[in-house]
């Protein structure tokens, strides 16, 4: 089997996942996007999706993203949204506005500004489907959310009772537009302890949509808890495992 054929098997299966879940839940899958996470995986892999028609990728290491992104070609690229989805120190905001379209992992004020000080200083061109060009003058962010509780708090994000401030801060920048809201469910619960997580993250967004209309998204669920995020009413899943395996043997 190549390695497209191994790709469009998982995603295959992925989706159905997806299609099921919807059913369940009484939701349509147009509701959902499917990001890809391709960390660790090649570009190669990533031209593979676009032609299996995924719009949406995630990347966390932003040395190892910069790189590849650069490496596709433009219609792939302009085939794409990119979303950065890992821990990022204030000082790489400058590489990640670059590639990305959406960060979806702030959780201080101060990679908020270090977000939107990095959109102003520079133009960002690039190739749109057709040869036309486009300059984006924003980026997207989501907030982050640590659902944990007790001695479960602090796996990464900021505290709910923080959300409304930051929600705001994000909303008084110039170039940057507040998307909504990402969460990981924290580790070692069952399915009622992570449906109850996520129901939180729901309450969450709600909030900040009234104060913010344009802040739509519920990032959350992943290769093993994608069912129980779309139950809880996720529009984002980010799957990487499920659909490209585990990290390629470096020999």
């Amino acid at each position: 089997m190549t390695r497209r054929q191994q790709i469009e098997t998982n995603l295959t299966a992925v989706r159905e996942r997806i299609e099921t879940a919807c059913t369940a839940a009484g939701r349509s899958s147009d509701e959902v996007t499917l990001i890809v996470v391709t960390k660790f995986h090649p570009a190669s892999d990533i031209a593979h999706l676009v032609d299996l028609g995924v719009t949406d990728i995630g990347e966390n290491r932003d040395q190892e993203a910069g790189v590849k992104i650069a490496e596709l070609d433009p219609a792939t690229r302009a085939a794409l949204t990119v979303h950065f989805v890992g821990q990022l120190q204030t000082n790489k905001a400058k590489n990640v506005v670059a590639y990305a379209d959406c960060v979806q992992s702030v959780d201080r004020p101060k990679l908020v500004g270090a977000l939107d000080r990095a959109m102003a200083d520079r133009q960002n061109p690039y190739q749109k489907a057709g040869g036309t060009s486009e300059t984006r003058t924003k980026i997207g962010v989501l907030l982050q959310v640590d659902l944990g509780e007790g001695e479960d708090a602090g796996r990464g994000g900021i505290l709910p009772d923080q959300v409304p401030d930051l929600a705001d801060a994000v909303g008084e920048r110039e170039h940057l537009t507040l998307r909504g809201v990402m969460a990981v469910a924290p580790f070692g619960l069952d399915e009622a302890g992570t449906a109850a997580a996520f129901g939180r993250l729901a309450d969450l967004a709600e909030a900040v949509r009234e104060r913010h209309p344009e802040a739509t998204i519920r990032s959350a669920g992943m290769s093993g808890d994608l069912e129980i995020a779309i139950a809880s009413g996720a529009t984002h899943l980010r799957v990487g495992t499920a659909i490209l395996g585990s990290r390629p043997d470096p020999r």
